[in-house]
């Protein structure tokens, strides 16, 4: 049985991908960036190096969703990840409710 592939549906699937993952690092960056703007540890100069760059990024990655139009797409996979992100957390910090849910002791 041979594989059929939808090249323009591969394509689109991993560039939603890539793009997802780049806004994900994006945000740690700015969450890191934020945190070092508070506490004081960058001079003005790399303060707004820092602001450029990541408005820069912020709009290259717009341009880039909406030229191959994925901008939907890829706020469904962030979505889906960040809900996958907040389940793996809340299991940290709750693991007697999920062992509860999955009727389970915890020891």
């Amino acid at each position: 049985m041979a594989l059929e592939i939808d090249e323009k549906s591969l394509k689109h699937g991993v560039l939603t991908l890539v793009v997802t993952l780049v806004e994900v690092i994006q945000e740690a960056l700015e969450t890191q960036a934020v945190r070092r703007l508070e506490g004081g540890d960058l001079t003005e100069e790399e303060q707004d190096r820092l602001g450029e760059a990541l408005m820069e990024l912020d709009e290259a990655m717009g341009e880039i969703k909406a030229e191959h139009g994925i901008t939907a797409s890829v706020a469904d996979l962030h979505r889906g990840l960040d809900d996958v992100v907040d389940e793996v957390v809340d299991k940290l910090i709750n693991p007697a409710r999920w062992a509860e849910e999955e009727g389970k002791s915890v020891t």
